[in-house]
């Protein structure tokens, strides 16, 4: 049996990893597709995305007490609902995360070269594919550096905007129910990584005490970050013209005086994207080399490869689906696609919580909210069109 992580985690540490995996590329790129669903109703459906994004993450961290071990929703289903669920999970979590990194690597190209979005994005995700396979990976304080370079110049960019930019005249009316809720389920894409805070629980210091209290000032900073850059981008570039741009972000710094500077932006946003996109092909090779060991793929995908040490085979195959995936989608296509795979597989996440035992159980209303809200924003993504 494997020694104990060190309790050495305090909940500033828990904050701090929930922000890095949150505050990344999803922001970079979401609030175009978003904009064109709700309109003004931009901020409505921020905070829907944000409410039901908390109680998933405290559904998550409820069921990561009880079960303390790798797998997620995966897992939890399993164990709390049966083998059809906890598989239906993985599943989900394999397309909607393979989509996120089609996602990230389409915002590399954007943001690095507009016209020629699509080969940077495949050769984004074949070379890190590269770097994976050589065992390769993010150290938690280079992780550390970019969530803070990344919240200071989003912060920055905000305040710029609404100090210097020109404020646009466009009538703020919001788009139908439909539209808002479907820019909340596109929206939800800006806060994926929130449950890497419900996977501390060996290594932080009073697990229940300091994870209930990282989980929501975590959300809490990402939302305040992410309504303030809302607000000046639709006082400056307003709905239409965040619409319109297969780079928002840029288009907003384009409408302040460091209008000639916009490679700031473009790097900001390929770093962020990279980042993302590294942590994603991790952990997408991950739960399939899980799902493969379970029997639910092929168990090739097992392997491991002798020198170092890594699932090189489910590598390999998530990197090159997922690089065909960038070469076919669309940026909206990839962020509706994952956002609809994460929301079914976080439904299976806060029924197993409605199951726990009351010392685990959070307050029902949050696995209830949590469960309507993943469902909804799922049937709304497909019934309505809104991604695709």
């Amino acid at each position: 049996m494997s020694a104990p992580l060190a309790r050495r985690l305090g909940a500033a540490d828990a904050v701090t990893v929930g922000l890095a995996a949150m505050v990344g590329a999803g922001v970079f790129s979401v609030f175009g597709p978003a904009a064109a669903a709700a309109g003004a109703g931009l901020l409505p459906a921020l905070a829907l995305a944000a409410l039901i994004a908390y109680c998933n993450a405290t559904s998550t961290l409820r069921l990561a007490l009880r079960y303390p071990t790798s797998g997620g929703a995966y897992v939890f289903g399993r164990e709390r609902l049966g083998p059809l669920w906890g598989n239906l999970a993985g599943w989900c979590f394999l397309l909607g995360k393979t989509a996120s990194c089609a996602a990230m690597a389409l915002t590399v190209g954007q943001y690095l070269w507009p016209s020629y979005a699509r080969p940077v994005a495949v050769a984004a995700v074949l070379g890190l594919t590269a770097l994976n396979y050589f065992g390769v990976q993010r150290g938690a304080r280079l992780a550390r550096v970019v969530v803070t370079i990344v919240l200071v110049s989003l912060v920055g960019l905000a305040v710029l905007a609404l100090t210097t930019g020109s404020p646009q005249a466009e009538r703020l009316v919001p788009h139908s129910p439909t539209g808002v809720l479907t820019a909340a389920a596109l929206l939800f894409f800006a806060f994926a990584g929130y449950a890497r805070i419900a996977t501390l629980g060996e290594e932080v210091t009073d697990p229940r005490r300091t994870l209930t209290r990282a989980v929501p000032l975590a959300l809490g900073i990402a939302l305040a970050v992410y309504a303030l850059l809302a607000v000046a981008a639709l006082a400056t570039v307003g709905a239409a013209g965040l619409a319109a741009s297969p780079a928002p972000l840029r288009t907003v710094l384009e409408a302040t005086p460091l209008r000639e500077h916009g490679w700031l932006i473009a790097i900001l946003g390929a770093v962020a994207a990279l980042g993302s996109l590294l942590a994603l092909v991790l952990g997408v090779s991950r739960t399939a080399l899980a799902m493969a060991r379970d029997g639910n793929l092929p168990r090739w995908l097992a392997a491991v490869h002798p020198k170092h040490r890594v699932p090189h085979h489910a590598e390999l195959v998530v990197g090159v689906i997922a690089a065909s995936a960038a070469a076919a989608l669309e940026l909206r296509q990839a962020i509706g696609l994952s956002s609809f795979g994460v929301l079914l597989y976080y439904a299976v996440a806060n029924a197993a919580a409605w199951t726990l035992e009351p010392e685990f159980r959070p307050p029902r209303w949050i696995p209830i909210a949590g469960l309507v809200g993943c469902v909804l924003l799922a049937g709304v993504l497909i019934w309505g069109g809104g991604a695709w």
